[in-house]
């Protein structure tokens, strides 16, 4: 993976962490949204419980390093355009800016606050893979995410609602983690066997 996206110029980098951004977003704007709106009307609006571009944001994060925060807002600003409805963005178009910020920035930061406890996360640091250390990572960026989202939408969010929607936030961000590294598990495990089948057999 590592030497996959060394291979990658700027401008490939860019579209395709927007581009990936953008496929998991209507993923879950068109499966997850619709069956959670049914239970969590007030909350769905502002909050997945299975926020699958979360697991994009840590991985090009792990990856890219603060080269990702700026396709994954652009990701973040398109997949608003093309999912979200026009009734919903016009109530969240006074923040929607920051809130795109906020979502960007989080996994950077959390990055960052790791590395200056001396925990270097990024990819390259180590021949393996350290999926507990980015669960963990993950789990600090949906804690970021999930205040600062809470401070930008505390405007338009109902006093009664703002605890749930943080922990929605909180929740989704970390069950999209979970299948999006799921999903990477799975690649690399294919990769690995589609590469011992082409192996020589001795």
């Amino acid at each position: 993976m590592s030497r996959f996206y060394q291979l990658l110029s700027p401008v490939q980098g860019f579209a395709v962490i927007t581009a990936v951004y953008v496929i998991c977003h209507g993923l879950t704007a068109l499966v997850v949204t619709p069956v959670q709106n049914l239970f969590l009307p007030e909350i769905t609006v502002f909050a997945s419980l299975a926020y699958l571009p979360h697991g994009v944001r840590v991985l090009c994060i792990w990856l890219f390093g603060w080269k990702a925060v700026l396709p994954l807002a652009a990701g973040a600003l398109l997949s608003e355009l093309l999912f979200t409805t026009a009734g919903v963005r016009e109530l969240m178009e006074p923040v929607l800016l920051q809130s795109i910020g906020v979502g960007a920035f989080s996994v950077f930061a959390a990055f960052e606050i790791a590395w200056l406890f001396g925990w270097d996360l990024y990819a390259g640091q180590s021949r393996r893979i350290a999926w507990t250390g980015l669960l963990a990572i993950g789990g600090l960026a949906s804690v970021i995410n999930s205040l600062g989202q809470t401070v930008v939408f505390s405007g338009l969010i109902f006093p009664d609602d703002q605890l749930p929607v943080m922990a929605v936030y909180a929740v989704g961000d970390l069950i999209g983690l979970a299948v999006c590294m799921f999903a990477l598990m799975l690649i690399f495990r294919w990769l690995r066997l589609a590469g011992q089948g082409r192996s020589p057999q001795g």
